[in-house]
């Protein structure tokens, strides 16, 4: 990691002399390639830099929830949620805490390398540009794993940046936050350096009513720094070099359960806007996680050590490459490859007595993706797009084992087995059109298929929670999905859009945690397995309008899912998935003077009730929570802010145990803040 680091650095030094060539009207803008025209066939919701500055939480993954269909595997957010709970997914394809949502930032995939769960303290909205969602499988373009859509972040260029900001918020249950950051121009293009903060003693997450005297509040400590380097190199060409760092503590709110994501990512992009566009990322992603796990009696009286998961390194490293060769106006073509390699193990210590664990265990493996895509997109006259693509991919799966062993004398437990190595391929595709019969309508159709590979936790780590056990499965297929969708975006006036999809999907070979056994006290026995299929169909509204100083913004989604199961998992057939609820709906109306003026905000969220087993027995209730948000200028760059969450201190009920404990997400929280802003 610090020697990609280091080369980084020696570029960006090396880069004033690069500049010598540049063209003297070249601007650089710190992005990828242009959108492609074709996007116009597919389901896309924008969230802009303006939204992700009135958040009252400051959550990334809160923000996203303005989008109709996003969910996570909890509803918690990352002050208090178990981090491996935290996958991103759309349209109801959930059921399952690794992400089936392929998550971005700056064309670097964010998934965890071993676990597919996102670390999003990792992302402050104030470094970010803004924020585009692809609802649809497929991605085609940008790699596999883009089963429910693709979530792209994008850091904020120079425009967006002042030259020195920061912010200092308190806010309920002692809980700190800050972020530090500067922005200036370098040889031709522009640097950032910022960093973010916070600390919390957190809320207890167990409901008063089943609560006992080993509860206690679930602390948090975050950290995050970003460095960032948008450079011209040539003529039409621009570097951009990115490097991100992540420390994330957290407590599960008893003893004996801490955990720990320390992260870093770093990348190197190229840009060509000449007459042929083309760009070339690498980037190596780095990972160590540890948690912690207990075990506490029915009376929540005690509490005991139950496992030691001390640490789970892992990498990622890949890399895409894209060109699109002039073919004449109206035409598009993209050409290009991505590979990406991921390799992990878990550490573990466990069957503890007396607080003493007797054996260990790792587990872990590695996979690699290779693949080609091609894109054509074509306009025919000014009402009509086609556009339409395809990809394949070879993927393996190889170095996989389970070893088991006692700690006191280093001997071989049952169960240790080296796993044979798999491979395979994987043809998928997407196609659309787009017709707009009137400048103020557009009526788009698309069909699209998908894939996912296993991820090395779930083919080798079993987990608990609680009473219930979890076990792994190295036989795991990858998870393919096909679906189609139509919707009609209509803009009757300027600022204003309103859009409508409806959508059916099919989740082959989704994987999901089946329900083996439950003994006489309601502990469960799962297993990783690929069930039939996950059916979801339904649909989408988005609304957006700004006028002068007023913004709204309103989602809705419905969605019907459904498990198609048959064997020792026949008992789910018929049911819902995990954790997914039926209807969302968000609405936000928010108003702002002028930049760094008077501003206000006002978010309501509806969540229906969904279960959180796969046997749909444990039902967590529906909720309504609100958000708000004051900001009031004081004097040249610097502005005071009142933000509240769920200020109705609605319960979200977020999870139940075997033995019926609810735990909850977020009461309510508030917070006073001092921003300021230097002028550009």
């Amino acid at each position: 990691m610090a020697r990609t680091l280091l080369a980084i650095t020696l570029l960006a030094a090396a880069s004033p002399a690069l500049a010598q060539s540049l063209s003297p009207d070249i601007v650089v803008t710190g992005r990828g390639l242009a959108d492609s025209a074709g996007d116009a066939a597919y389901d896309i919701a924008v969230i802009p830099r303006a939204r992700l500055a009135d958040s009252a939480s400051g959550r990334l993954e809160d923000v996203l929830r303005d989008v109709a269909g996003f969910a996570q595997y909890r509803r918690s957010d990352s002050r208090s949620a178990h981090p491996t709970s935290q996958g991103a997914t759309l349209r109801g394809l959930g059921g399952n805490a690794s992400s089936r949502a392929l998550v971005m930032l700056d064309g670097v995939p964010q998934v965890d390398p071993f676990g597919g769960w996102v670390g999003w303290a990792a992302f402050e909205p104030v470094r970010l540009g803004g924020i585009r969602v692809t609802r649809g499988g497929g991605s085609g373009v940008y790699g596999p794993g883009a089963l429910a859509g693709t979530i792209e972040l994008t850091s904020a260029g120079a425009a967006d940046l002042a030259p020195l900001w920061g912010d200092l918020a308190y806010g309920s249950r002692d809980s700190v936050e800050g972020n530090l950051g500067v922005a200036a121009p370098l040889a031709g293009g522009f640097a950032s350096l910022s960093g973010g903060y916070a600390r919390g003693d957190g809320f207890i997450p167990i409901v008063a009513g089943d609560r006992g005297p080993v509860d206690i509040p679930a602390r948090y400590e975050q950290a995050s720094a970003q460095a960032r380097a948008v450079l011209p190199v040539g003529g039409e060409t621009e570097l951009q070099a990115n490097a991100l760092f992540l420390l994330d503590r957290r407590n599960r709110g008893v003893a004996f359960t801490p955990n720990r994501n320390i992260g870093g990512d770093a990348s190197l992009r190229l840009v060509g806007r000449g007459h042929w566009g083309w760009e070339a990322l690498a980037y190596l992603q780095m990972r160590a996680f540890s948690s912690g796990f207990a075990s506490v009696d029915a009376d929540r009286a005690s509490v005991n050590p139950a496992l030691d998961q001390y640490n789970v390194p892992a990498t990622g490293l890949g890399g895409r490459i894209e060109i699109r060769p002039p073919l004449g106006e109206g035409i598009e073509l993209r050409l290009g490859g991505d590979a990406r390699r991921t390799s992990g193990q878990t550490k573990e210590r466990y069957f503890f007595t007396n607080g003493i664990p007797a054996n260990g265990r790792e587990a872990g493996g590695r996979t690699t993706t290779l693949g080609a895509f091609a894109e054509l997109s074509a306009a025919i006259g000014d009402a009509l797009t086609l556009t339409g693509g395809a990809r394949v991919d070879r993927w393996t799966i190889t170095g996989g084992f389970l070893h088991q062993h006692a700690l006191a004398t280093g001997a071989t437990l049952p169960g240790t087995t080296a796993f044979p190595n798999r491979s395979g391929w994987e043809p998928t595709g997407r196609a659309g059109l787009a017709f707009q019969p009137a400048d103020s309508v557009t009526v788009r159709v698309a069909g699209y298929l998908g894939w996912r590979l296993p991820t090395l936790n779930e083919l080798y780590r079993p987990f608990r929670v609680g009473a219930d056990s979890t076990a792994a499965n190295a036989a795991l297929r990858p998870e393919r999905l096909k679906g189609i969708d139509g919707g009609v975006d209509f803009r009757p006036l300027p600022g204003l859009r309103i859009g409508g999809t409806l959508y059916w999907n099919r989740l082959d070979d989704a994987i999901g945690n089946v329900t083996l056994s439950v003994s006489p006290t309601g502990a469960k026995s799962l297993q990783r397995q690929n069930l039939d299929a996950v059916r979801s169909r339904g649909a989408e509204l988005d609304a957006a309008y700004e006028h002068g100083q007023w913004r709204f913004v309103a989602s809705y989604a419905y969605i019907d899912a459904r498990v198609r199961a048959s064997g020792v998992a026949a008992a789910l057939d018929g049911l819902r998935p995990a954790q997914t609820a039926p209807h969302q709906a968000s609405a936000t109306l928010a108003w702002q003077q002028r930049p760094g003026g008077f501003g206000a905000s006002l978010t309501a969220r509806y969540l229906a009730g969904q279960y959180d087993d796969d046997l749909n027995t444990d039902r967590l209730g529906a909720a309504v929570t609100v958000d708000a948000t004051l900001a009031v200028p004081l004097a040249k760059g610097f502005s005071a802010e009142l933000r509240g969450e769920n200020i109705g201190n609605r319960l979200v009920e977020a999870g139940i145990s075997g033995d019926g404990i609810v735990e909850r997400a977020a009461p309510r929280t508030i917070w006073i803040a001092l921003r300021y802003a230097a002028a550009r």
